[in-house]
């Protein structure tokens, strides 16, 4: 990453809005003494020049697993400076647009520039200062928000969907289903944390618990202090499971491909060792009494050109329109437009996961928006199309940001009636 001239192209954004920003900083403190001043602009410049320092010298940086977490904290409250200032800067652009405007009126009208200068003391403030005080606000309160969102990683929050199919046979009306996802374990720092969001779902007496892939960030050892706490998950029919983008180690560097795939292998005997059935591109059915229905998992399939094809839906369909009720596990919400819709009429329901809802939104009654809808039109909770459904688990665990802001790990409580 850090040869790619994105790297560098970025670091230089970097610069070049602390030195944008730090204009309005000098604006704002104008009527301040000059020791203030002093103070203000030494703590700026020496937050600024060492949060691009730090940023320069990661990559060289190899981290102890215990260190990970101080990482991405430490990056993250590096990226919430940036975006923090990238917001407030929105606010300085206006105003250096509607000056740029006025100026230029003033040259062609009145032969000489309309210039809007500082008021006196007790004369209120000009525009500009308002504006850039605005930004300051917004600027803050981003990162505020940001650092608040340190303490929600663990917050997991319940969320119950009914969900009412003609085509459900009888014995199956009442199935209590637990859905979770995107555990990413090599995030967590607190086991004990994590064990309360087990013990969390147990509670629910679920006879069903379904997760939908990324056990891990990179590595299948990872998993190695965390095997014993999911373990605990356990349910009348089973606990089933699939693979996400991460679980593949595509994402890190091997010595040779054989190194790679022995990492597959470990991850898959993980999910054995806590008694979980990982379904590769194939289907189980499920019984009660005389009933039956179809349990479909695939490997991750993304209708996103980064995101790998590994999954197989023909492969896990063939052999099921014998069963009158279908669910579908796979990792990706994109697939559900992008193949299930059109080409397997016969799945009434696709769980997935993957997009975490960004780890940042706002969802109150009326609102729901995270900047991931820009990317996944099926970012979050429930979509439907005729009776057909797609439920999307903003995730169970976290990466990059240590934190959540608006979009709460989530446990996702189905029932069928």
């Amino acid at each position: 990453m850090r040869n790619s001239p994105f790297w560098w192209i970025f670091i230089g954004i970097m610069v070049l809005l602390d030195i944008y920003f730090f204009q309005a900083l000098k604006l704002i403190s104008h009527s301040a003494s000059p020791r203030t001043k002093a103070i203000i602009y030494t703590v700026y410049w020496v937050l600024s020049v060492s949060a691009i320092i730090i940023l320069l010298l990661l990559p060289y940086l190899h981290f102890e697993k215990q260190a990970r977490f101080t990482r991405s904290t430490v990056f993250a409250m590096i990226a919430g400076l940036f975006f923090a200032k990238l917001v407030a800067s929105f606010f300085f652009l206006i105003d250096d647009i509607r000056r740029g405007v006025q100026w230029t009126a003033g040259k062609l009208f009145f032969k000489k520039p309309v210039a809007e200068a500082i008021p006196p003391a007790g004369e209120g403030i000009s525009r500009s200062v308002f504006l850039s005080w605005a930004g300051m606000i917004m600027g803050g309160g981003l990162f505020g928000t940001l650092i608040y969102g340190f303490g929600n990683k663990y917050r997991y929050q319940v969320k119950r969907v009914k969900l009412s199919y003609a085509n459900l046979p009888a014995a199956f009306k009442g199935l209590k289903i637990v859905h979770i996802s995107d555990i990413h374990s090599g995030s967590f720092t607190d086991k004990e944390a994590v064990a309360k969001g087990v013990y969390k779902i147990m509670k629910e007496q679920p006879d069903l618990i379904l997760f939908t892939g990324d056990l891990v960030n990179n590595v299948a050892d990872e998993m190695t202090d965390y095997v014993e706490v999911f373990k605990e998950l356990k349910a009348p029919l089973g606990v089933y499971s699939t693979l996400g983008n991460h679980d593949y180690g595509d994402y890190v560097q091997w010595d040779s491909p054989e190194e790679k795939t022995a990492n597959l292998e470990r991850l898959k005997q993980t999910h054995a060792a806590m008694g979980w059935r990982l379904l590769m591109n194939e289907h189980v059915p499920l019984e009660k009494g005389t009933d039956k229905i179809a349990l479909l998992g695939i490997e991750n399939w993304s209708a996103k050109a980064r995101f790998p094809k590994y999954g197989d839906m023909q492969k896990a369909h063939a052999g099921t329109e014998e069963y009158p009720f279908k669910i579908l596990l796979s990792h990706d919400p994109s697939h559900w437009k992008e193949e299930v819709l059109e080409k397997y009429p016969g799945i009434d329901l696709m769980l997935s996961g993957h997009t975490h809802g960004m780890q940042f939104g706002v969802e109150i009654p009326g609102i729901k928006w995270s900047p991931v809808q820009y990317v996944y039109r099926e970012w979050a909770g429930l979509y439907e199309q005729e009776a057909r459904r797609l439920y999307v688990n903003r995730g169970f665990g976290f990466i990059g940001y240590p934190g959540r802001v608006g979009i709460l790990p989530e446990i996702t409580l189905i029932e069928l009636t």
